[in-house]
């Protein structure tokens, strides 16, 4: 019997038309645990690094997380893993809501989507009858109008429904996946969806899991909503100049007012500069009664008590849940108000386009227009008005008309298409991907290393348990400490306590720093696995889920025998293997760099070092190639015997640079 998850994988080949029920290895599980750490050994095995994002034989994986569908607080990610057209790498993108819970109780742990459709379609699986049916009569129709149609044909209403609109459709390289108040968003994997023909899948599941040791389980999940529930009352004080949204369970930007910090951090339009002028107390009160009218109540995901998406019923639109800080990007984008944010993210969800990189790059083509760069010929029409420019940018995105057509690959590659100048105004994305545009101080090591080196790509890999600004005296330092029983050793305290924040070189020294780095990576790669939404877990400070208590709850659940320092070994091997992929995809040292002006003050040398040690201490070579010897270590030698057979690595361990198909196609 298998536990917590249902041991069966959902294969879907839309070309043949082709429905298969495949049970799964339960090494597999012991080996990557599940979601994203066996999405990956899946793309390894199938996807070699000559397929592109576009063609029939990337897949596109939808996975639950092991510990998703169960009891466990807030395990209730979807992790859709695929090619992405926008970086050439390895995409995952995550999504809360009820998708991921509904499939599992329908039976199924993944669903693996191959070929391509001759026609729209859409996928319904009701437990064990699943089919392929006509989505002709849904192209061109939003997400959520897809939702509300699918939901009336089926005659079931609480079928849970992920879905793409005319940005997934039409390809736009950052078309999202949408689904209740969560989407998956980044690096395109609503396009793959798109290119594939595949408009929706429906989900309905009524059959149970098995928990292993139910009573053990149990009290550990009561114990987590503890904490839960005295976070909630009790928000931590943070030190200065940290966003206070962070001190709370979450990022409960939707029951949150106080954007100070966001607002003057933040970079405006494109990523010319911040508004330190901006939040004055007029503008404070405007933004709070914008939310408050727009906001009508506060809505969760699955199994989860913290709430942290808003329904926004605002005039002209439909209902919608909003999520995160898609409630800023249009605004800092576009210079504007809060009002403007609302009224676009609507509009935008509808489309299906990723609220991060969107407005990036309609604030980038704004920028091209007064620069001189995109003339009135380039933009027949472009409006006066700041805020109609970019409801107009964003329609021809989404249909690739005209300009659109251009800026619907992202930043990267438009600058690149556009040419005469328009490179220098790409200043704010990492491997091709834009970022969450800020603009900081001081360089922050343990940062640094997380912005250039993460897989994942954007910002839920770059926060993390380690506070990014410090407490300004040692004592205020001594009291964080006191109750801080989440880190892993104790000496990520004597770290903290030492760590001057006015001093130059930084304490610690960059060999703690990887320490760092490592630990807040482990944590991401662990709810990336289980499911556990990072809102309480790796994504913010001290929080109710841990190194210490996930191994009893992940035990407990699944029967397998799991120790702190088996977790830490199997998120280091999921880490390496999605590393390998990326390697294989032509990934290498050049390309980790963060942008140029994310923080005022830079160090070269420093950086160049902490790329170094972090190498070495992660067991990769200089140019971030896991090792042979590494590689064995975490059991995945046939990673090694490919890169030998293609040349990445050398008998000697030497590096190859073999020009790779991702350079030749960049030149």
């Amino acid at each position: 019997m298998r536990y917590a998850e249902t041991g069966y994988n959902l294969e879907i080949d839309l070309s043949r038309g082709n429905i298969e029920g495949v049970e799964t290895d339960p090494r597999l599980t012991e080996l990557y645990l599940g979601g994203l750490g066996t999405n990956a050994k899946i793309l390894w095995d199938r996807v070699p690094p000559e397929v592109e994002p576009f063609s029939p034989d990337n897949v596109l994986i939808f996975s639950t997380g092991l510990l998703c569908g169960t009891p466990a607080p807030c395990a209730n990610r979807t992790i859709v893993t695929t090619i992405s057209p926008q970086t050439l790498l390895m995409a995952f993108s995550m999504m809360g809501g009820f998708f991921g819970a509904e499939l599992k109780h329908a039976g199924y742990d993944k669903i693996v989507i191959s070929g391509k459709s001759p026609s729209l379609v859409y996928l319904w699986i009701n437990n064990d009858k699943v089919e392929i049916r006509d989505a002709s009569h849904l192209k061109g129709k939003g997400t959520l109008e897809t939702t509300q149609l699918i939901r009336q044909e089926l005659n079931e209403p609480n079928a849970q429904v992920a879905a793409i609109g005319l940005a997934g459709e039409n390809r736009v390289y950052y078309a999202s996946i949408e689904q209740g108040k969560s989407s998956a968003s980044r690096q395109g994997v609503g396009a793959v969806m798109g290119d594939k023909r595949l408009k929706a899948i429906a989900v309905r599941g009524t059959k149970d899991l098995n928990i292993a040791r139910p009573a053990e389980f149990m009290n550990e999940c009561n114990e987590v909503l503890k904490f839960i529930q005295h976070r909630l009352k009790n928000p931590l004080n943070l030190p200065p100049g940290m966003p206070p949204v962070l001190g709370y369970l979450g990022v409960q930007e939707m029951a949150f007012h106080d954007e100070e910090w966001h607002a003057t951090n933040f970079m405006w339009g494109s990523v010319r500069h911040r508004r330190k002028d901006f939040w004055t107390k007029e503008n404070e009160e405007l933004w709070k009664e914008s939310q408050e009218k727009s906001v009508t109540r506060l809505i969760g995901c699955y199994n989860c008590p913290v709430r942290c998406g808003g329904q926004v019923s605002y005039p002209g639109n439909q209902t919608y849940g909003m999520k995160c800080f898609s409630k800023l990007t249009y605004t800092m984008a576009a210079m504007s108000d809060l009002d403007f944010g609302f009224r676009i993210v609507g509009l935008a969800q509808e489309y299906g386009v990723d609220g991060y990189t969107t407005p990036q790059v309609m604030a980038f083509a704004v920028e091209l227009y007064e620069a001189g760069i995109l003339t009135d010929k380039d933009m027949p029409g472009f409006p006066f008005d700041n805020e109609e420019r970019f409801f107009w940018l964003l329609d021809r995105i989404v249909r690739r008309e005209g300009i659109g057509d251009v800026l619907a690959n992202g930043t990267y590659w438009a600058a690149r298409q556009i040419g005469r100048g328009a490179e220098a105004f790409d200043r704010n994305t990492i491997k091709k991907h834009e970022q969450l545009p800020l603009k900081l101080g001081t360089l922050n090591p343990i940062y640094y290393l997380m912005y250039c080196t993460g897989e994942k790509i954007n910002i839920t890999q770059i926060e993390g348990q380690f506070p990014q600004s410090m407490h300004l005296t040692r004592e205020e330092r001594e009291e964080f400490v006191k109750d801080w029983n989440q880190v892993p050793d104790e000496k990520m305290k004597e770290y903290f306590l030492n760590w001057e924040p006015r001093t130059f070189p930084y304490y610690p020294p960059p060999e703690a720093v990887c320490e760092i780095v490592d630990w807040q990576e482990a944590m991401h790669y662990i709810d990336d696995a289980t499911g556990i939404c990072t809102l309480v877990s790796s994504f913010i400070l001290k929080p109710p889920y841990h190194i210490h208590n996930l191994p009893l709850v992940i035990s407990s659940a699944t029967g397998m025998d799991i120790d702190e320092a088996k977790l830490w070994e199997i998120t280091r091997r999921n880490r390496t293997l999605i590393r390998a992929i990326n390697t294989r995809r032509g990934l290498r040292r050049k390309d980790e760099r963060p942008p140029e002006d994310h923080w005022k003050r830079r160090f070269p040398e420093l950086e160049a070092k902490l790329l170094d040690e972090y190498y070495k201490f992660k067991g990769w070579n200089n140019q971030g190639i896991p090792t042979k010897e590494y590689l064995h270590e975490l059991a995945l030698d046939y990673i090694s015997e490919d890169f030998l057979q293609r040349g990445i690595l050398t008998d000697n361990e030497g590096v190859s640079f073999k020009e790779t198909s991702v350079e030749k196609e960049e030149k």
